[in-house]
């Protein structure tokens, strides 16, 4: 399957964030895997969420802020994190120049399954 260009999907958080989503259920009608390039704007958070699938981030440029109920990690450019399915969850983006950043979600990703705070 080719994908020509992937498709803009609206994000959470206090500021706007691009989620240009490349292979998952809208662009590619596949619910087994989600891949979308992100872009956040420094001073970016989302709601913690306890997402059923296992997501895989590869920070390509700048740097993000994950938090989870074990504690928190800087996860910067060249790096990567797992964050397993039914684990609490929390990005942000506050350091400097944002972030940009490849997420892989195992199945994926749905506004069903991932579970935001309130």
């Amino acid at each position: 399957m080719f994908i020509e260009k992937p498709t803009i999907i609206e994000a959470a958080g206090n500021k706007p964030k691009l989620i240009e989503e490349f292979f998952g259920r809208v662009n590619s009608q596949d619910a087994n895997v989600s891949i979308a390039r992100m872009s956040s704007p420094e001073g970016w958070t989302e709601p913690g969420q306890t997402p059923e699938f296992d997501e895989y981030t590869v920070v390509l440029t700048g740097a993000l802020h994950v938090k989870t109920k074990e504690g928190e990690q800087k996860v910067s450019a060249g790096q990567a994190i797992l964050i397993p399915k039914g684990t609490w969850v929390q990005y942000s983006s506050p350091y400097e120049g944002g972030a940009h950043y490849m997420a892989i979600c195992l199945p994926a990703f749905s506004m069903d399954t991932v579970h935001r705070d309130a």
